[in-house]
C-alpha cells in the first residue's frame, strides 16, 4: 500500500509522463433514484454481473504499474453495493479514490465504514435549495432531505484531514437562481461546493440546457463563496459548450472510463466503444488503444467535471487554483 506522500508523487509523475491521471469507474449502474435529466438507472449494463472487490484489487494493482490516478467511483448509485468499503479500500491501497453519491443509502455507520476505508473526497448531489423541486427531478420524495443529512453524516465521519465532502449541483435551465444559496447551505456544514452543466448526452434531449449566459453568475458566485471550488477556467467555459461545444478534448489522454464489466473506454459517453478490458488486456495494450483512440476524437458535446476540472490541471494558471483541491490536506470548508 502506498503512502499518502508517495501517491501525490506518482500522480505528478503520471501528469508529467502523459498518462490519464482520472479515471472514472462506474461500479454499478444501478440505481434506486429515477432522474430526470439521467437514463443510466435503466442501462442494460445495471443487470450484468459486477466485479467483486477481489476483481478491484487486481484492476487497481494494474493500472498503478502506470502511475498513481485520481478514481471517480460512481453508476448509477455506488452505495447500492454492499461491499463498496471494500472496494474504496482496495483502489485506496495505490489511487486516490473519489465517490458520487444522491445519499439516500448513508448512515452514521456507513459514512464512517466508508470514510475509514480511504475515501479520499465524496461528492452528494443536491441540485436546488428547494426540497420539493430537487424530490421531483431527482424522482424520489425525501432525496433532498436525505441528501443533506449525509452531507452532514460524512462531514462528521472525516478522520483525515484530506478528506473533502463536497455538494455537487447539475447546472439546468431552471436552477442558476438556486446554486449560490446551495454552496452557502453546503458552508454552513463543513462541506465544498462544486457544479457541473447538464449534459444532452445522457438523455438525447437538449430541454434542460439554460437559455440564457450562465458564466459570468458562476464566475461572481466562486467569488463570493470561498468554499466553490470548480477551477474558473472551467467555468469560464460553460457558455461555450452550451452554445456549441468545448474542442480539443482530452479524452483518452488525461481522464478515460472504465465501465462496470472492466470495458476501457476514452469517456463515460464513449463506453459503448471501448477500446481494451482492464481484467483481459495487459497495461500496455490498454494505454497504446486508448492513445490511438484519442488521435481521432473530435466530439465537443459534453463539459463533465471530469473532463472540464481535469484538462484545467494542464493550464499553468489553472494548475495553480486546482492543486490544493487535489493534493493539500485541509478538507474542511469553513462553516458558515
Amino acid at each position: 500500500m502506498f503512502s499518502s506522500a508517495t501517491k501525490k508523487w506518482r500522480l505528478v509523475r503520471s501528469w508529467t509522463s502523459g498518462h490519464p491521471i482520472w479515471c472514472a469507474w462506474q461500479v454499478t449502474y444501478r440505481c434506486n433514484f429515477r432522474c430526470r435529466f439521467c437514463q443510466y438507472w435503466h442501462d442494460p449494463l445495471g443487470r450484468e454481473p459486477e466485479p467483486t472487490p477481489s476483481d478491484y484489487a487486481a484492476g487497481a494493482k494494474k493500472l498503478a504499474s502506470y502511475g498513481t490516478s485520481m478514481i471517480s467511483l460512481a453508476g448509477g448509485e455506488p452505495l447500492l453495493r454492499h461491499d463498496i468499503c471494500d472496494v474504496i479500500r482496495e483502489i485506496g491501497r495505490y489511487h486516490f479514490p473519489f465517490l458520487t453519491t444522491n445519499g439516500w443509502f448513508v448512515t452514521p455507520q456507513l459514512a464512517a465504514d466508508l470514510m475509514n476505508a480511504g475515501l479520499w473526497g465524496v461528492s452528494i448531489s443536491i441540485d436546488y435549495a428547494d426540497g420539493a423541486r430537487h424530490n421531483a427531478r431527482r424522482g424520489m420524495d425525501g432525496a433532498w432531505e436525505q441528501a443533506w443529512r449525509a452531507v452532514e453524516m460524512l462531514a462528521n465521519a472525516r478522520v483525515h484531514k484530506h478528506q473533502r465532502v463536497n455538494v455537487i449541483s447539475v447546472l439546468m435551465d431552471d436552477n442558476l437562481d438556486q446554486l449560490e444559496t446551495i454552496c452557502q447551505q453546503a458552508a454552513a456544514r463543513g462541506a465544498y461546493y462544486m457544479v457541473q452543466p447538464y449534459g444532452h448526452l445522457k438523455t438525447g434531449s437538449k430541454a434542460y440546457e439554460p437559455k440564457d449566459e450562465v458564466a459570468p453568475k458562476l464566475l461572481d458566485i466562486r467569488r463570493r463563496n470561498r468554499n466553490f471550488l470548480s477551477n474558473p477556467y472551467y467555468l469560464a467555459r460553460f457558455d461555450e459548450f452550451f452554445r456549441g461545444g468545448v474542442p480539443d478534448c482530452r479524452a483518452g489522454q488525461a481522464f478515460f472510463n472504465i465501465d462496470s464489466t472492466g470495458d476501457v473506454a476514452i469517456c463515460v459517453e464513449e463506453k459503448t466503444r471501448p477500446v481494451a478490458n482492464l481484467y483481459r488486456d495487459d497495461i500496455r495494450t490498454v494505454h497504446r488503444r486508448l492513445r490511438q483512440a484519442s488521435r481521432n476524437h473530435k466530439c465537443t458535446q459534453c463539459w463533465y467535471n471530469c473532463r472540464g476540472e481535469v484538462e484545467s490541471l494542464y493550464r499553468p494558471s489553472s494548475l495553480v487554483v486546482s492543486l490544493p483541491t487535489f493534493l493539500l490536506d485541509h478538507g474542511a470548508a469553513r462553516k458558515a
